[in-house]
């Protein structure tokens, strides 16, 4: 088992780490920029250092700043959480290198599942659905084009180092596409340091489904699936398990098929195979893997009892993976609304400030994961997300119940948050009946802004 273990990141994503780490009797420390010196994850954690001023580049994603820490706090081990550097392949072989261990997979691993390009052609060896689209990279414009042929209208041109809903226009007609093509090309290079591209069919009124998986490396089991489908700018919103657009057969094969891709590619830690669902045709096709934790982790935790970040303890500190298949099983149904410091009713402009009060909801089936307490000062230089509140119930409506409930009950003084638009969406007939994709959000917030004030 690991012994002392540096927490590269910030937020709640830190607090959760640093908490099931010392469940299981290991030493944390935190690290943290100029601007974080009183956060939550510093004062829990038994030691932090201070790893430079708040520009995240010069504290979060400095490699050395972090390996430095690590090395005069005796540490053996770092967690990356996720966003700043928990999917950068260099980060993982320095780790290493340094003699310690990542708790997440090889840089090798997520060089291969983090480029879309190479990651599709492994899906597609592993027998895994791919959407119609490039086999590979495109070999510029002109290859773009006869792509077009069996693609057809609308299309998906993404970066192939792309990830979080970046780097990706959508090109209606053949006009839009030869405007988009270049734009995307010169987009990709400045956001991610690589230029090239891949192209997919534009799926009408697709379901975001993903599967959680766990492996040691030689074998993996799911967790089965969770929907994320409210989405606003292709960033998730709301998210929850099971999807209720599944039939028993086709989850099976949906959470087969994950499984066969990360034992196809020796995956290692915890992980997440998204898919689109197509509605009308019923099949479902995969679109990447994300090699890390993710944001919405704790509604499969809600639904199957098992603590994902200290599973991937266990399995960075040498343990194979300890759960059969047969051991998992999902229990009700959970929700989770990822509550931002941004004003929805202004177009969700960043709405960082002083928390001046806090009322956090309790009760049976109700977890809220933050780094909030009265008086934090939220700096501007992050992401806006300042908790995640999950719901869970025996049935889907007992559920969105429950989360009415924790809501009114929630309290965060001096901010403007989305707490708005996760009451007016629970209110919803649609929501409330599942009749949801992907597109559905942004058309919804155009109809219903008035609703959104606080």
């Amino acid at each position: 088992m690991l012994k002392k273990l540096l927490v590269a990141n910030r937020g709640e994503i830190a607090v959760r780490i640093i908490r099931a780490a010392k469940d299981l009797g290991i030493a944390t420390v935190a690290v943290y920029s100029a601007a974080d010196a009183e956060a939550l994850h510093v004062q829990i954690a038994d030691e932090a250092v201070n790893i430079g001023p708040p520009a995240a580049k010069k504290s979060y994603l400095n490699i050395e700043a972090l390996l430095k820490a690590a090395a005069d706090t005796g540490c053996d081990s770092v967690h990356p959480g996720y966003g700043f550097l928990a999917e950068n392949a260099d980060f993982s072989d320095a780790v290493k290198a340094a003699g310690l261990v990542f708790v997440g997979p090889s840089g090798d691993a997520m060089r291969l599942m983090g480029d879309k390009v190479s990651a599709r052609t492994a899906a597609a060896k592993a027998g895994v659905p791919v959407v119609p689209g490039s086999a590979g990279r495109v070999d510029g414009i002109d290859d773009a084009r006869a792509i077009l042929e069996e693609t057809g209208f609308p299309v998906m041109i993404k970066a192939a180092a792309g990830g979080g809903g970046r780097g990706i226009r959508i090109a209606q007609s053949q006009a839009e596409f030869e405007q988009a093509f270049p734009q995307a090309e010169a987009e990709a290079l400045a956001a991610f340091g690589d230029g090239g591209l891949y192209m997919e069919k534009v799926i009408g009124k697709a379901r975001h489904i993903e599967v959680q998986v766990l492996a040691d490396g030689t074998r993996a089991i799911h967790c089965y699936e969770r929907e994320c489908s409210l989405q606003r700018r292709r960033q998730k919103v709301w998210e929850e398990a099971p999807s209720q657009a599944l039939s028993d057969a086709l989850r099976e094969r949906l959470c087969a098929s994950a499984v066969a891709l990360a034992e196809a590619v020796n995956y290692s830690g915890a992980g997440t195979v998204e898919y689109l669902y197509d509605d009308e045709a019923d099949c479902f096709y995969f679109i990447e893997m994300n090699t890390r934790i993710q944001v919405e982790h704790p509604v499969t935790e809600a639904v199957t009892g098992i603590d994902l970040v200290a599973e991937m303890l266990r399995i960075a500190g040498g343990e194979p993976l300890r759960l059969k298949q047969s051991d998992i099983a999902v229990k009700g149904h959970a929700i989770e609304v990822r509550l931002n410091a941004e004003d929805p009713a202004k177009d969700f402009a960043p709405f960082p400030g002083t928390v001046e009060d806090l009322r956090i909801p309790g009760g049976p089936g109700v977890r809220f994961d933050s780094m909030l307490y009265q008086g934090y000062q939220v700096p501007p230089f992050y992401d806006s997300l300042l908790a995640k509140l999950i719901v869970h119930g025996e049935t889907r409506e007992a559920a969105i119940d429950r989360l009415v409930r924790a809501l009114g009950e929630l309290q965060i003084g001096g901010l403007k948050t989305t707490r708005p638009l996760f009451l007016a969406l629970a209110a919803d007939p649609s929501v409330r009946a599942g009749n949801v994709h992907t597109r559905w959000l942004e058309g919804w917030l155009t109809e219903n802004a008035a609703a959104l004030a606080n």
